[in-house]
Order: structure tokens, then sequence, then C-alpha cells
């Protein structure tokens, strides 16, 4: 599928950017300097071509080196109609195909924007005092301490949004470096205690709508983390046009892959 081949590439694109690239046949791991598990992962090396099955035993375990020398856990990300047939090698030779998610995209003229209730503000992160607080808000979003992101002062590099109410930061969204006009919006979180008032789909569409006006972005896309989020993320826009699929090696962070 042609869609799902450029958002794969257009990912392949955006990761190289800030990371580190150990090439080996289908793959490419993506060693990020920082010490958090999520920022490293590999993915397909030629997302759209056919791979040659008797490569994946040794480009994996080659990767698996690369990641072990550096004390990183490996997972992978794949799309499925880029690289038909690659998770189940990658599974056969050891890893766990974790979860199968939907991948939806929207392009700027089908987003649909929430309106802001009274008290709720949405704007970009603008200094590494914001990105801590909206790194705070994803912690206990996630319950984990593997929160942490760089601040990016650059859009088309990546950014993310902070929804305040009263002032008091509540949710926050993020998207990734914008490649060939796509970029992905993840690390969508809302404060346990703020949950169910619709915050989350307004930082998912804000951050979306900046993606686009602020970073150069023609298309967006995400994975939902269940059947909610995905009706959420329906209905700001978003259509479903391929299939994810997350992979990781035995233990590690595999739970935090679903």
């Amino acid at each position: 599928m042609e869609i799902a081949a450029r958002i794969a590439s257009a990912q392949l694109q955006g990761l190289a950017r800030a990371r580190r690239q150990i090439v080996a046949g289908p793959l490419v791991g993506m060693l990020h300097d920082e010490d958090v598990w999520f920022l490293s992962v590999a993915v397909a090396a030629e997302p759209g071509t056919p791979f040659d099955p008797e490569e994946v035993s040794w480009a994996l375990e080659t990767i698996r080196k690369a990641f072990a020398a550096e004390g990183r856990w490996l997972h992978a990300e794949l799309i499925e109609e880029a690289s038909p047939g690659l998770a189940e090698a990658l599974a056969a030779n050891g890893m766990t195909i974790v979860s199968r998610p939907p991948l939806l995209v929207v392009e700027p003229a089908d987003l649909r924007l929430p309106e802001l209730p009274d008290g709720i503000t949405a704007s970009v992160i603008n200094s590494p005092e914001e990105q801590a607080e909206a790194d705070a808000v994803a912690a206990d979003a996630y319950e984990t301490d593997d929160a942490a992101n760089p601040f990016q002062p650059d859009p088309a590099n990546g950014a993310g949004v902070l929804i305040r109410q009263n002032g008091a930061p509540v949710a926050t969204a993020a998207w990734t470096a914008i490649a060939d006009g796509v970029t992905e919006v993840a690390g969508v979180g809302t404060l346990h205690s703020h949950r169910r008032q619709g915050l989350g789909a307004l930082a998912t569409a804000y951050a979306t709508q900046q993606a686009f006006k602020t970073g150069g972005a023609t298309l967006a896309w995400l994975t939902p983390g269940d059947d909610g989020a995905d009706r959420i993320y329906r209905r700001i826009g978003y259509t479903p046009q391929a299939t994810a699929i997350h992979l990781g090696d035995p233990g590690g962070h595999l739970n935090d892959l679903r």
C-alpha cells in the first residue's frame, strides 16, 4: 500500500535525524543517546521493498548486539502493509509480537478541532521548563519514570503541546520529526485526576493542528492504545489506512508496547 510505505519511509527519515543508525539487511537499528527505552528502536530499512528472509537472522543478531553494547532493550515498530511478513520473520527469531493496532491518518482539511472549554488553554511547548511540565503529565498518565523527552525548539524536528486547566498542566501530546510531510502524533497523556473530560482528544487535535501549521506536515498518523482511544481519534478526523506492528525482545517493556 502506497500510503503505508510513505509513512514507514518518513518514520525512518525522521528517526535518523537524532539517532545513530545500525543498518543490517532488512532492518535499521536507531540508537538514541538518551537512555530512555522508547527512544531507541528498530524499523524496516526499505519500506515498500520485499526483504530477503535469509538475511533476517543475522540482521537481528547484529542489531541486538549493538543495542546490548549500550544497555538498550530492543523493540521494533513496523507497518504491516509496507513490510509484509517481516514481523513474522522477526518473531521466528525470538522477538514477541505484542500488538497490531490500526494505523490512523488525517490530512489538514479533515482535522476537526474541538472547542476549548472555559478555563482550558492549549499551547505549544516553548521551553525546557514547559517540556518538564509535559513530561510530568506523561509520567503520571503512563505511570512511569521514563517520560523524559528532549526539548525541541524547531517544530519541523518534532514538538509538543500542553493543555492547561486554570493554568495547571493537565494533558499533553507531541508530534515527531517531519519527513516527506509526514509526522506521527504520540505521547498523548492526561493526568489520572482529569480523565474523561475530553482533554486527551483536545491535546491530540491541537498537536496535530500545530504539526500542520508550524511544522509543515501534510499528513499525520497515530496508533490508538485501545478501542476507547480509537473512537476518540476518529471523532477528530483520523481514519484507518494501515496496520502497525509493535514487537520487542523478551523482558524489558513488552507491556508498554500494547
